[in-house]
């Protein structure tokens, strides 16, 4: 017997290192601003916005629309839509292998999720980016889901709201995914000449084709708090015209001083700040509302 276990009180049981029970990964979250220690569920609670600096980490699109849309009257658009490989692209791996692996780890068919619902009562259609689909990048489904959005908006006379989060245009797909550039902004353009709304929430990040497309045609600019919102990264433009960005730039708040943006919400107040926008935009009692 070693010293130590004569140590040891009698009622300290041994056990076998494979037997002790692991903790489950994937239960906390550490605040990329605060260095806080989140519990997953209770973060997920609150929209994954940080209880305690309010940093607003990236969040799902079908979490977000889940948090945005009311419950009852909800359906999708454009889902039987899925993206084909038309120029048998391949990098470092195949353009379907890349799909793929996407699919699985997000469980969507590509980085655009529509949506027809309501909004404390006021109807819509909302689209959102999901970025963890090839960094949210604009392919041909993309620009095909977006447009049966607005199409269906039109159709019902409602307004139209999108969220972004992309890194920009899908090179997978090179022309193709340029085109859905002006084919967006064509069906927007079918929108405002209805009359109907569309407004724009920009999260982090918006950047590349969709900054430089429909991103900024909205009737109202909204941007989350501190979202990286531009066409080049800063690292490419300092690289190319060597000169030192100033602070901040291309974040909300900057893009809010220049007038790129008109206001910044946070994103537990984007339901009702966007409905009560909505009844303003379509001469609705302000006590629509609740």
């Amino acid at each position: 017997m070693s010293w130590l276990e004569k140590l040891l009180p009698p009622k300290i049981q041994h056990t076998d290192p494979a037997e002790r029970r692991t903790v489950p990964e994937g239960l906390w979250v550490k605040c990329p601003s605060c260095e806080s220690v989140l519990y997953k569920n209770d973060l997920e609670e609150n929209q994954n916005v940080c209880p305690g600096c309010s940093h607003h980490l990236r969040i799902g699109a079908r979490a977000r629309l889940n948090a945005f849309l009311d419950g009852e009257g909800r359906y999708e658009i454009g889902q039987e839509v899925v993206p084909v490989d038309p120029l048998k692209f391949k990098d470092s791996r195949k353009y379907p292998e890349r799909l793929k692996e996407a699919m699985d780890n997000t469980g969507e068919t590509d980085a655009l999720v529509v949506m027809g619902g309501a909004v404390h009562s006021i109807n819509l259609v909302a689209a959102c980016f999901e970025f963890d689909f090839m960094g949210g990048s604009m392919g041909s489904v993309v620009g095909e889901r977006f447009v049966r959005g607005v199409e269906t908006a039109i159709a019902q006379k409602v307004p139209f709201v999108c969220f972004t989060a992309t890194g920009g245009a899908r090179m997978q797909e090179g022309l193709l995914s340029l085109m859905q550039m002006a084919k967006t902004n064509a069906a927007l353009t079918r929108l405002a000449k209805k009359g109907l709304p569309y407004i724009s929430v920009l999260t982090d990040p918006t950047m590349g084709g969709v900054s430089a497309g429909f991103a900024f045609l909205g009737d109202v600019v909204i941007a989350e708090p501190k979202a990286l919102i531009g066409f080049a990264g800063p690292r490419v433009i300092e690289s190319t015209v060597r000169v030192t960005l100033p602070e901040g730039f291309q974040r909300a708040e900057f893009l809010q001083s220049k007038g790129a943006v008109d206001f910044i919400c946070d994103r537990r107040e984007l339901r009702k700040t966007i409905a009560t926008t909505l009844a303003m935009l379509q001469r609705q009692p302000a006590d629509a509302v609740s």
